[in-house]
């Protein structure tokens, strides 16, 4: 393996690992997904607008990045659009973040609860 992966073979694989967290660097395209995860069916995007304040242009916009790296499938049926996630996984995906951050916010909350527990500090 070189001493820079970046400049190896391997680039093309890290550049679409690092585009999919792009894809999910948006609370928007969070939401959508968690949406989309929940059902075992394909999801319209009148559902996907009517769980989310998400303007119609810009769900557009949030979807087609997230059909572009893969994330989710979109199909149209006459005149609505349905979509579902395109792997499984991606769902045990969310899960796992959603675990991480649970666990991230909980040792930060046990990190205020010391400091909360110092003594004060005198005030001259």
């Amino acid at each position: 393996m070189p001493d820079n992966v970046l400049d190896g073979p391997e680039r093309p694989l890290y550049e679409i690992k690092a585009n999919l967290f792009k894809a999910l660097a948006h609370p928007a395209r969070i939401r959508v997904l968690e949406i989309v995860s929940m059902s075992d069916d394909p999801v319209p995007v009148s559902a996907i607008l009517g769980d989310t304040d998400i303007e119609p242009t810009v769900l557009s916009q949030h979807l087609a990045v997230l059909k572009r790296h893969h994330v989710v499938q979109g199909k149209r049926v006459g005149n609505a659009v349905y979509y579902q996630l395109a792997h499984p996984k991606v769902a045990e995906l969310l899960r796992i973040a959603r675990v991480f951050l649970t666990d991230t916010l909980a040792a930060r909350r046990d990190q205020l609860d010391v400091v909360q527990s110092l003594p004060p500090i005198g005030t001259r």
